[in-house]
C-alpha cells in the first residue's frame, strides 16, 4: 500500500502537467458557409498546423441559405454563446452585428495586417461607422456572359443589349437575357447595381434616409424594359443564379448576368457551347458612366463573446492568407480579395477572366450599409416583383416610403 501511495504521488505532477499543456491548446470554432470543395477545411487544417500547437480550428458548416446562416448566428450571439469564435458573415451583416455588439472591431496591428493589399470595395463591406468589423475572406461580382456565335461584339450598355436581343428574336435565334428576376435578394442586387451605375444610391451617405431619385427611376425603367421585351425569359419571375446558369447551358439564351461559377459549369456540362462562351464587363446604364456591379462574398468577424479573441484574430488572418485565398479560388471558384493574386499565374490560368473580375471589383458597389438591411432588401424585392409590373416613378416612391418606415422601425415588412 505504501509503495502504491508513493507511485500515485509521483504520478500526480506528471498528470497535472499534461492537463495544463492540453488546456493551453485552444479550440477555435469557425462558423462559415457550407463548402463542398474542401477549401475551407484545408484552410482550417493548415492554420491549425501553422499555430504550432497553440490552437486548433474547427470548421462548422452553417445552413446553405443566407437566411438560415444569419438566423443561426443571430440566435447564438443573442444568447452570448461563448463557443463561437470566428464568424463567416455575408457582406451585408457587419452593420447589424456591430450595432448589436456581437462582433469586435479590428484595431491596431491586426487591422493593419488585414487591410494590407486588400481591395478597397470588399473592405468597405466590412466597415461600419468608420470601424472595420469584418475582414474580407472572399468576394464576388457579376460579369456579362454571352455567346460569340450569336453576338460577335458584346454590348456595352443595357440599351444595346436589349436591341441585340430583339434582333436575335426576329431571326428566331436564342435571344434571352438571363438575370435574377425572382422575389429575393438577387432582385435587390440587380436594382442596386443599376441605381449605382446610374450615379445614385439607395441610402444617403449617413444611411439615415433613402436617397433614390432620378437614378432609381432610370434603374426601375431598365428592369421593366427587359421584363416586357423579347429578351425576358418566360420564367424570369422564378429565376435565381442557378436557373440562369441552366438556361444558358441549355442553349436558349444569348446573354447572362451572373457570377464566375458559370464558367467551369459550362465547360463541364456543355463543352460544345463552351467553345463560344465569352465574357465582358457588366453593361452600363449610360455610355459615358462606368458600371458599378454589386459585390458579394464572405467576411470574417470575431465574436464579442469569444474566450480566445487574440488567437481568433490571428487565426482569421491565417484563414484569409494568400495561400488559402488562392486555394479557395481554384477549388471553390471564390474570387480572392488580395489584389496581388489577380496577377498570379496559377489564378490567371484557371480564371482567364481574372483581369475583368479585378476591373469590376475596382469600380464595384456595395449594398446599403445599415443595421436594417434585411428589411430594406425585403421591401425592395417585394415592390419590384414582378419586374414586368414595375411602374418606374410609382414603384420608386413606394420603395422610398417603405424604406423610411423600415429605418425608423415603423410599419410592417411585406
Amino acid at each position: 500500500m505504501r509503495a502504491l501511495a508513493v507511485l500515485l504521488l509521483l504520478a500526480s505532477p506528471v498528470a497535472a502537467c499534461g492537463d495544463s499543456e492540453r488546456a493551453e491548446r485552444a479550440t477555435l470554432n469557425w462558423y462559415n458557409f457550407p463548402d463542398d470543395s474542401g477549401a475551407l477545411q484545408s484552410a482550417a487544417d493548415n492554420c491549425s498546423r501553422a499555430s504550432e500547437g497553440r490552437y486548433d480550428i474547427r470548421y462548422h458548416r452553417l445552413p446553405r441559405t443566407a437566411d438560415g446562416q444569419r438566423q443561426q448566428l443571430v440566435r447564438r450571439l443573442s444568447a452570448e454563446d461563448d463557443s463561437l469564435d470566428i464568424l463567416g458573415l455575408d457582406v451585408t451583416w457587419a452593420p447589424e452585428f456591430a450595432e448589436a455588439g456581437w462582433i469586435r472591431p479590428w484595431t491596431g496591428g491586426v487591422r493593419e495586417q488585414a487591410t494590407e493589399g486588400t481591395l478597397r470595395v470588399p473592405l468597405e463591406s466590412g466597415t461600419w461607422e468608420g470601424k472595420l468589423y469584418a475582414v474580407p475572406y472572399n468576394t464576388n461580382t457579376q460579369l456579362l456572359w454571352y455567346r460569340d456565335d450569336l453576338v460577335p461584339t458584346p454590348p456595352k450598355t443595357w440599351a444595346e443589349m436589349l436591341d441585340m436581343a430583339r434582333d436575335l428574336a426576329k431571326q428566331r435565334k436564342p435571344h434571352y437575357v438571363e438575370i435574377q428576376g425572382a422575389q429575393y435578394e438577387g432582385l435587390t442586387v440587380w436594382f442596386n447595381t443599376l441605381v449605382e451605375s446610374a450615379g445614385g444610391s439607395i441610402l444617403t451617405p449617413d444611411a439615415q434616409k433613402p436617397s433614390l431619385g432620378p437614378p432609381a427611376v432610370k434603374a426601375a425603367q431598365i428592369m421593366r424594359d427587359l421584363a416586357t421585351s423579347p429578351a425576358a425569359d418566360p420564367s424570369l419571375t422564378n429565376q435565381m443564379e442557378d436557373e440562369n446558369r441552366l438556361a444558358m447551358e441549355a442553349g436558349t439564351a444569348a446573354f447572362e448576368l451572373n457570377y464566375p461559377f458559370v464558367y467551369p459549369s459550362m465547360k463541364a456540362n456543355n463543352p460544345k457551347l463552351f467553345e463560344h462562351f465569352r465574357w465582358a464587363p457588366y453593361p452600363r446604364v449610360d455610355a459615358d458612366r462606368p458600371t458599378r456591379p454589386t459585390i458579394g462574398g464572405i467576411n470574417l468577424a470575431i465574436s464579442s463573446y469569444s474566450r480566445h479573441a487574440e488567437l481568433a484574430h490571428e487565426a482569421a488572418l491565417c484563414l484569409r492568407s494568400r495561400e488559402n485565398q488562392l486555394a479557395a479560388a481554384l477549388k471553390g471558384g471564390l474570387p480572392p480579395t488580395l489584389r496581388s493574386l489577380y496577377s498570379d499565374r496559377a489564378l490567371v490560368d484557371d480564371y482567364p477572366f481574372a483581369q475583368e473580375i479585378l476591373n469590376a471589383l475596382e469600380s464595384a458597389s456595395v449594398r446599403p450599409a445599415t443595421p436594417a438591411y434585411q428589411n430594406l432588401s425585403i421591401v425592395i424585392s417585394h415592390t419590384l416583383s414582378p419586374p414586368s409590373a414595375i411602374s418606374p416613378a410609382g414603384s420608386v416612391d413606394e420603395i422610398r416610403g417603405q424604406i423610411t418606415d423600415a429605418l425608423q422601425s415603423k410599419g410592417l415588412v411585406p
